[in-house]
């Protein structure tokens, strides 16, 4: 029966899928009652002649004709396994491998409705793990001694920028929008590309968006826009400012006071003629009121306006004169009671005892 063989695999490496045992470096050979070892995040494939067979999951195994069903059948054991023999083992790790980056190398060009077509880079990474050894050893390891992360990434990162084209494209997020929706897009990619994955026996579990990369001028722009958009909002406030610091600068420059004040005088002027001319714009409307029909200045009291001849609102104290609503009972300049009847035929309020409408010279009873 030969001796008992321990086989096992003991990865102290951090990128390493597949890994191959060497039975013909010290001529060793498997035996039945061999030991078989598959730790956590682990499994072990066997092969023979380039043929894939019997795959073994994380536990520990005696080796015999019931559990090598398929390397039985290839080697063509009649009587079962009986006699040592020599077999390829290749055990996969099944652990993630995760802080995979990927980045485009070229910018993506996509059409924005604000801007028109834009080229952005995009960065960020991604992880994946061997969901099915068997696959991925038919699909993409083979015989290989040994398989690194580094061997499949280059080709993975292809995948991952061809489908991040399409998404982008597809997904109509503005530009400006792109940074408020890295995880809902890096969902929409991962998604796209589960099957592509699933194809070669791996499985992609996270896929993220870490940044996007606008054109220079694209972002220069930007900056002065919103620099314009605070100095539209405070723009007194600046003008003061400025203004502030000009005279400051003059005063530590003799030779420029001149100049510099000549140049402050004149914003000052300029400053002081806008807020007269609201001043006296106030001041000549004071006393006035706007005819409700065309809007023209009425002076205050005014029973009829000078533009459109429209019949004005009021009546007139009989104390002070000032103008009062025709349905007031006391005067708001002097505090008069007043009092009257309405006019029948044009509605104005006639003072209490007149015989006559002062408004239509109506008779009233």
């Amino acid at each position: 029966m030969g001796i008992l063989k321990l086989i096992e695999w003991t990865d102290d490496s951090k990128n390493t899928i597949v890994h191959k045992i060497d039975l013909e470096k010290d001529n060793d050979t498997i035996n039945k009652g061999s030991k078989l070892t598959v730790r956590e995040g682990q499994a072990a494939v066997f092969c023979h002649k380039g043929k894939m067979a019997d795959v073994f999951l994380p536990g520990m195994y005696t080796l015999d004709t019931d559990n090598v069903p398929l390397l039985t059948k290839l080697m063509s054991w009649k009587y079962g396994f009986e006699r040592p023999f020599k077999s390829d083992i290749y055990f996969v790790n099944t652990r993630q491998f995760t802080d995979q980056k990927w980045g485009t190398m070229n910018p993506i060009i996509v059409r924005d409705a604000d801007y028109g077509a834009v080229r952005i880079r995009a960065f960020g990474t991604y992880a994946f793990r061997v969901d099915d050894p068997y696959v991925f050893l038919t699909e993409i390891s083979g015989t290989m001694s040994s398989y690194l992360t580094h061997d499949i990434t280059d080709w993975l990162k292809s995948i991952v920028v061809t489908r991040i084209s399409d998404v982008i494209g597809e997904s109509k997020v503005p530009v400006l929008d792109m940074a408020s929706n890295l995880v809902e897009m890096g969902d929409m990619v991962k998604q796209q590309l589960g099957p592509s994955f699933k194809e070669i026996g791996l499985e992609l579990t996270a896929f993220n968006f870490v940044n996007f990369s606008l054109p220079e001028a694209l972002e220069k722009a930007l900056d002065e826009s919103t620099s314009l958009g605070i100095l539209g909002k405070n723009m007194d406030v600046y003008m003061q400012k400025a203004q502030a610091d000009a005279l400051m600068s003059a005063a530590k420059n003799p030779g420029a006071g001149n100049f510099m004040g000549a140049g402050m005088g004149a914003g000052m002027g300029l400053s002081m003629g806008a807020a007269m001319g609201g001043m006296m714009s106030g001041m000549a409307n004071a006393g006035k009121t706007a005819c409700p029909k065309c809007g023209a200045s009425v002076k205050a009291g005014a029973r009829f306006c000078p533009e459109c001849g429209t019949k004005l609102g009021g009546v007139t104290c009989p104390k002070c004169g000032a103008s009062v609503k025709a349905d007031a009972k006391f005067c708001p300049e002097c505090g008069t009671k007043l009092g009257g009847v309405t006019c029948p035929k044009c509605g104005a309020t006639a003072k209490a005892g007149a015989k006559f409408c002062p408004e239509c010279g109506e008779k009233l009873s």
